[in-house]
């Protein structure tokens, strides 16, 4: 393996990750700003925390409207209208303690056993 795969590889911390979030930074679904405002705060808490997550950003989920949106894997709960704000509490509650903030839960889509509930 090439140093630089090996360091981009660590970069993306996939080793010994136990969650992926995926977040939708807009333009459809929100204002781009808005998206990239969540992002940035979340790269700045995960740095902060230390918690064992890989992070992706996309431009569209294909649901072009309540973003921006928050995926957490391998849970499948998808959360809309994420700001800072609520990411902060998405984090302690559910990314750090394990429990999904079940009001803001617009869809659970479980991969791996093919669950799939609406819980919002």
């Amino acid at each position: 393996m090439s140093n630089d795969l090996e360091n981009d590889l660590q970069k993306a911390r996939i080793e010994g990750a136990r969650k992926h979030l995926f977040v939708c930074l807009g333009p459809d679904c929100c204002e781009t700003r808005d998206g990239e405002t969540l992002w940035e705060f979340i790269k700045q808490r995960v740095k902060e925390t230390g918690v064992k997550v890989m992070r992706t950003k996309a431009a569209c989920f294909r649901i072009c409207t309540g973003g921006p949106w928050l995926v957490v894997y391998p849970d499948g709960i998808w959360y809309g209208q994420v700001t800072p704000q609520r990411f902060e509490r998405i984090l302690q509650e559910h990314i750090i303690s394990g429990v999904p903030v079940r009001e803001w839960i617009v869809i659970r889509n479980d991969l791996s056993d093919g669950t799939r509930a609406g819980l919002g």
